[in-house]
Formats: C-alpha cells, structure tokens, sequence
C-alpha cells in the first residue's frame, strides 16, 4: 500500500466533522463515502487525480486530522479547510425571529461545507432531478461502482471507488445512463452540462457569485440545482434548494405553523438575505418538517435496473 500523506488542521472554532463531512454524502450507500468509528472516508476525482481521504477529530475543540493517498491526495489535503467549512463566516447579527434564533443558538458552529469540484457535485445533482432520493441515490450509486475506479489506499480495501473524473463522466455512452434508470430527459441535461464541463467549472470557481446565472443558463439546469451546487461544491450559505418538493413547505410550518411555497419563503427570508441558506438548513434541522400523511411517492419501475428498488 502506498505511504499516506498526512496534516492536522487547527481551525479557528470548534469544527463540527461529522456535520460537514455528512454534507459531501450521496445516499446511506454512496461508495465514495464512509463513515467508521474512527473517521471518515471520501472518495473524489480531483483535478490532480483520484484521491482518498481520512479525517479523524483529534479533540473536542475541533483540530482534526487528515490522511491521503492517491494522485490527488495533496489536492485534497490541501482543500481540507474549505471541505470542513472554513470559508463559511457565520454573521454576528441576525434579524430577530424567535424559531429562526432557537435554531441558530442550537447549532452556532454549524458550517457550509464546500467541496471546489463543481462537476463532481453537478453530475450526482442533476440525477437528483425530479425523483425521489430512492432512486436518484441507487443511479448514482451503480454509476459509480460500474464506471469508477478503485480507490487508493484502505479504502479501496473496502471496496469504495472514486466517482468517474469529468473526462470520464463526459465519455459514457447513452446506454450507461439509462442502464442506471437515469432517463432521457436528465442524460440530455447531463450532455448538455458535461458539453460546458470546463468553462463551468472555471467559471464557478473563480466567480461564485456568477454561479447561479452561469448554471440556469444551461438547458436542463434550473434553481434548484444550482442551488444544490452552490451549497455543495461552493460551500454558499446563501444558496438555497428552491423548488424542492418539501423545503419550503417544512420551513413554513416550523415558523408560522402552515405550509409556505418558494415565493412566501424567499419573502420571509429576506431580512437573512447572504445567509439564507443557512437560516433553512438549521430551522429544518432544529424543527423537523411538517406533519406527513399518506404514503411516500414510489420509485418509477419502468426504467431498466429500476428491479433493484
């Protein structure tokens, strides 16, 4: 096995690892994630290469420490801070409201964790589309196990993989994607996002406050995506899952007791305007979501390998 490169990181506040970590998850099952009873395992693509990396705390102060193998072990090493939330400044002041103040007192180290791989977030995210976490997070899962490789070090000793690299995602065919019941209406948003993989991940990068424009700009992207995104690669607190099926109506009934649609819950988040994403996490994480009845929407069966949901 070959030696791994190793860092401790001392971050200026108790760091919450288990809370940003679970932020770069695909599903309970994604194989380039894992979580043991000492650390954490993530799998990623980097633009140096494949990599792996273990983050275990050290302390209940938050210093933690980082382990890599692979090409892009150095990469990742090197991206630990911003993977844990290290950009994400949480305001001083807040606009008083008594849920939204609960559920910022009980999470105040709470960060936004960015991961810098634009792609590698998109790619999963544009699976997400439009159908239930079932199904998007078993696409995404035998995407990975069929078409990415090994990973470096332990981990590959468990059998995780590294998702497929941009260049790799760009080059299956259209019977890969539908082979993962991924149907044609996302494998056409994918193409179209994979045509513009370099210039969006370049983009996004070097100007995050272009993203969302950049994103919706791409047929087959629409908020919600580019939401996603901006939370997950960019680590944008602002960034929040419009049109989602249940964010905003679980959001309104923990601050007012009725369900909000999109555009009541952009008004009332108004006054937290650069850290809304962050007041609808923690409220939804504080307060759960609204009474449920009747049964969960099904898994489409129709697609082919939809036999293993």
């Amino acid at each position: 096995m070959e030696t791994a490169l190793t860092r401790v990181w001392r971050p200026g506040w108790p760091c919450q690892v288990a809370a940003a970590m679970v932020q770069h998850r695909r599903g309970a099952a994604d194989p380039s994630w894992r979580r043991t009873t000492r650390g954490w395992f993530r799998c990623a693509a980097t633009p140096q290469g494949p990599s792996t990396l273990f983050v275990r705390p050290l302390s209940g102060e938050g210093v933690v420490e980082a382990s890599a193998w692979g090409r892009g072990g150095e990469w990742a090493l090197d991206q630990l801070p911003e993977l844990l939330g290290a950009l994400d400044r949480p305001p001083r002041d807040w606009a008083p409201h008594p849920v939204v103040d609960a559920a910022l007192r009980a999470r105040p180290h709470w960060r936004r964790a960015g991961s810098r791989l634009v792609l590698q977030d998109l790619v999963p995210t544009v699976i997400e589309q439009k159908v239930t976490g079932q199904e998007a997070f078993g696409s995404y899962r035998t995407l990975v196990l069929r078409h990415g490789s090994p990973a470096p070090g332990p981990a590959g000793e468990r059998g995780m993989k590294v998702p497929p690299s941009n260049v790799e995602w760009s080059l299956l065919p259209s019977w890969a994607w539908l082979g993962a019941s991924v149907d044609h209406a996302r494998a056409g948003a994918l193409t179209q996002v994979l045509a513009r993989g370099d210039a969006l991940e370049r983009t996004l990068v070097q100007h995050p406050e272009r993203a969302e424009e950049m994103l919706c700009a791409v047929p087959g992207i629409g908020r919600w995506t580019a939401g996603e995104v901006r939370q997950r690669a960019l680590g944008d607190a602002d960034a929040v899952s419009w049109f989602d099926y249940h964010v905003a109506k679980d959001f309104g009934w923990a601050v007012s007791g009725r369900e909000f649609d999109d555009a009541e819950m952009e008004e009332f988040l108004t006054p937290w305007a650069g850290f809304r994403g962050r007041v609808v996490t923690l409220v939804r994480a504080e307060f759960g979501g609204r009474p449920r009845h009747g049964a969960r929407m099904a898994p489409r069966r129709h697609l082919p390998d939809a036999r293993r949901w």
